[in-house]
């Protein structure tokens, strides 16, 4: 992959998405649902590139988005196949009646929202999000379940029968897991709730599982036969991360290197605003060229002026040139979405990697800048 990147994206900086590994991370889904009879949902928060969701459109049973304007760009590729979930804190009440007239299915984040709302429109399934106060996120912002968390309905309030008009649950615990305990004690603790109840329409089991690292997924069919034998006529699960993460790359040229406090130093044409998560929580990302004991290693250093613009420190077996492309991978998730023109800087390009060959989607220029900021 290396060598193809090299040769066939001419711009730089490049997202690219590969879309043979989003089919490949696709396989434990479809294994899911033909075993099970669940729905899978892609969670469009992580990369919502309308080329994707038409890919994807084939190969999942709808989309869960959390804003007025993520449904609308969903319902408009998805048109009358599929279902359309959404959840969200900021629920308005001005956009409510359009939210309700393109989404299958709300899920309320808390019963004041559901009290001041859920009158509001027909048409839709209601559901409650629930917060089952338990954490598995060692960092407290990941943390849906944190102290006075604003994500859900704390269980403990639900004591007594669910609300009246509502059909399903949600609930989202874990990030990034790559075993399957969080979601088994979840659904643990959730099991009292679920048999006071008669039988839901539907339970969304959330995302945040990268099931393509999962190397036994059996647990997961069996729990899900169970939930429709006893608890709920669907289930639904939402990955995001868990197709597009390992599938994206961004692509940079080292710009320039001298050497600071006696380490050398490598500028990029790229920097840390086209993959915010690397600066707010302190992230280094994976660089497909490092050589974990490799003989010298160089600290990777974003082009804006923010002294913080620093990806990390890398080891190589010898020190990068000028001029020479470098490759940080797994980054198709949470990353685009949030990139941003920092210093006037353009966006990277945008590429889809299709049966061994580029695709250009987008490449960002002065008038891009010029239309959001010429006001």
């Amino acid at each position: 992959m290396q060598a193809l990147l090299k040769q066939q994206i001419q711009h730089s900086p490049a997202f690219v998405l590969d879309m043979d590994q989003v089919r490949a991370n696709l396989q434990p889904l479809r294994y899911l649902q033909q075993a099970t009879g669940c729905k899978v949902l892609y969670s469009m928060k992580a990369l919502p590139l309308a080329s994707l969701l038409s890919a994807l459109k084939p190969h999942v049973d709808g989309i869960s988005v959390s804003s007025l304007f993520e449904a609308r760009l969903a319902s408009e590729l998805l048109g009358q196949q599929g279902d359309l979930h959404l959840t969200t804190p900021g629920l308005r009440a001005d956009e409510f009646a359009e939210v309700a007239a393109l989404c299958s299915h709300i899920s309320f984040n808390s019963l004041s929202q559901y009290q001041r709302l859920g009158d509001f429109a027909s048409g839709y399934s209601r559901g409650l999000r629930i917060n089952p106060k338990l954490s598995f996120a060692a960092d407290q912002r990941y943390d849906p379940c944190r102290m006075h968390s604003k994500l859900g309905v704390d269980i403990a309030l639900l004591t007594e029968e669910l609300p009246e008009g509502i059909e399903g649950l949600q609930f989202h615990t874990a990030f990034s897991q790559t075993e399957l305990q969080p979601l088994l004690r979840t659904l643990k603790r959730l099991e009292p709730l679920l048999h006071r109840h008669a039988k839901l329409k539907w339970l969304n089991l959330g995302g945040g599982y990268l099931y393509h690292s999962i190397a036994d997924l059996q647990v997961l069919r069996d729990a899900i036969r169970q939930i429709k034998a006893t608890f709920a006529e669907d289930v639904y699960l939402e990955p995001g991360k868990a197709l597009v993460g390992n599938a994206g790359y961004l692509t940079t040229t080292v710009l320039d290197r001298f050497d600071s406090d006696g380490k050398p130093v490598l500028v990029l044409d790229t920097s840390v605003n086209h993959h915010p998560k690397i600066f707010e929580y302190q992230l280094k990302p994976a660089l497909h060229q490092e050589v974990p004991n490799g003989m010298c290693s160089a600290i990777l250093a974003g082009s804006s002026c923010l002294a913080g613009d620093v990806f990390g420190e890398y080891r190589f077996e010898r020190i990068p040139s000028i001029g020479e492309k470098l490759f940080f991978k797994d980054v198709g998730a949470y990353s685009l979405i949030k990139a941003s023109r920092f210093n006037g800087y353009a966006l990277p390009a945008i590429y889809l990697w299709r049966d061994g060959r580029p695709v250009l989607l987008r490449a960002d220029d002065y008038q891009d800048y010029r239309r959001q900021w010429g006001i």
